[in-house]
């Protein structure tokens, strides 16, 4: 499968001042299948390392931690020398070995002719005993689950992806309607799916559906077990916490309330049970901003947010929805269609920017659902399936004269402030918004 994340780790590989890498991301995103693929296309030579369920691992980094002494160990257990340039030495769940974390320190200071990547679960890093964290020893990236770009090159549409892409086609283009019916219904496929990569792989593979919700399961068993295993929380709460995600969203009003979690719970009883969940990469906590100004953390609100699901087929099945519902013109799935594109949108523009949005509301009337920074602008972003400009977007513009706004639609087009962005395209938004920005100066 191809990832978007590999063009970033051939920066990591050809920079002069690189050092060793800690990929982290949610557990089954895809970490150690990209880390093989980068080493076996990019390198003379692979060294993988787990320290899952491998003590004979941990005891190399056991002593002191002379880079020459565990590459010498390292080759010996593996009957094959690590060449400096040469291998791309793999350390996988190296958050289960915290003196493992602590020599990626020495790496970097004695060793940078050494090419190290480790993967770790966010919320084995976060909460690993490494006894001495090498804060600026290490080059960090992100993964997340698959974007909806990287769902259909897993699905062999390359030539959908590379039209999409073209900068000559985000203008007042409008696609063929055969072209737009086969992206619309990848992307009800992708409601359903998700972007767990096992799932996705399962669906190109079989097309079967049932099997595609028996890995979800196992995934969200999985996830619930990291829970029970790492966590400091009570249990419960955090289970109830993120058991109530996908009611709240399906909500007219989606702000997440504590007290919908559980009857006379009140937000200092779970607040530290959510911030795990955020910081597990689990959910994205979404803040209100006002005003929506440059740097827009400065105006945040800690006090109301909106909590989303780092992957919309975990959220679709926790929520018990049936496959059809991508498909059916029953109303009764309605709320859940809407909440469902928001946390795509959501997912979508995180997977783009690499940050997470802030949301803006006016009283009761007025809510914009994404404000995000992007290139250095203030950009809201509506979540529609429609054409047409909300009341709340007007009421914005007009109250913070913003240079750009977006709406998704079905159409590619645009006006003076207004940029109508496919669904189907939201990937490319910060690409999108940069060569505007080029184009028509930055005014």
């Amino acid at each position: 499968m191809r990832r978007m994340i590999y063009d970033e780790l051939l920066k990591w590989k050809k920079s002069g001042t690189r050092k060793p890498l800690l990929l982290e991301g949610v557990r089954q995103c895809g970490k150690t299948y990209i880390l093989k693929k980068f080493g076996e296309e990019n390198y003379d030579d692979v060294a993988y390392f787990t320290f899952e369920d491998n003590p004979e691992l941990s005891d190399v980094f056991r002593n002191n931690l002379d880079t020459k002494r565990i590459t010498d160990r390292l080759g010996f257990m593996r009957a094959k020398k690590i060449e400096p340039e040469k291998t791309l030495l793999i350390l996988d769940e190296i958050q289960l070995c915290g003196r493992a974390l602590t020599s990626l320190k020495f790496f970097c200071e004695n060793a940078p002719e050494y090419h190290v990547a480790c993967a770790g679960s966010l919320l084995g890093v976060m909460l690993s005993k490494a006894d001495s964290f090498p804060v600026g020893k290490v080059d960090r990236l992100k993964m997340f689950p698959m974007n909806f770009k990287e769902f259909l090159l897993a699905g062999s549409e390359d030539l959908l992806v590379e039209y999409i892409d073209n900068e000559d086609n985000i203008s007042t283009e409008v696609l063929s309607e055969p072209v737009v019916t086969k992206l619309n219904t990848y992307l009800d496929y992708f409601f359903l799916i998700g972007g767990m990569p096992a799932a996705v792989a399962s669906w190109n593979a079989e097309r079967d559906i049932e099997k595609i919700d028996a890995i979800l399961d196992a995934i969200i068993k999985d996830y619930r077990d990291d829970i029970a295993n790492h966590s400091s929380e009570n249990i419960s709460k955090l289970t109830l916490i993120w058991g109530s995600i996908p009611i709240q969203l399906a909500k007219e009003n989606n702000k997440f309330i504590f007290s919908h979690v559980k009857t006379g719970s009140r937000s200092r009883d779970l607040e530290d049970a959510l911030e795990w969940l955020v910081n597990a990469g689990l959910v994205y906590k979404v803040k209100k901003v006002d005003p929506p100004e440059v740097p827009l953390s400065m105006f945040a609100d800690n006090t109301s947010f909106k909590v989303y699901m780092a992957d919309i087929g975990v959220l679709r099945r926790m929520a018990g929805m049936p496959p059809n519902f991508a498909f059916s013109k029953d109303k009764e799935y309605d709320r859940f269609r809407g909440a469902i594109m928001e946390n795509f949108v959501l997912n979508e523009i995180v997977s783009s920017t690499k940050e997470i949005p802030y949301y803006w509301r006016s009283g009761s009337n007025a809510e914009i659902d994404f404000v995000a920074q992007i290139n250095g602008r203030m950009v809201p972003i509506e979540a529609k399936a429609g054409n047409n400009k909300t009341k709340s977007l007007t009421e914005f513009i007009k109250k913070y004269d913003p240079k750009v706004a977006i709406i998704t639609s079905e159409r590619i087009t645009g006006s003076s402030v207004v940029t109508y962005i496919p669904r189907y395209a939201v990937w490319s938004i910060a690409d999108r918004l940069q060569r505007m920005q080029n184009n028509n100066g930055d005014r």
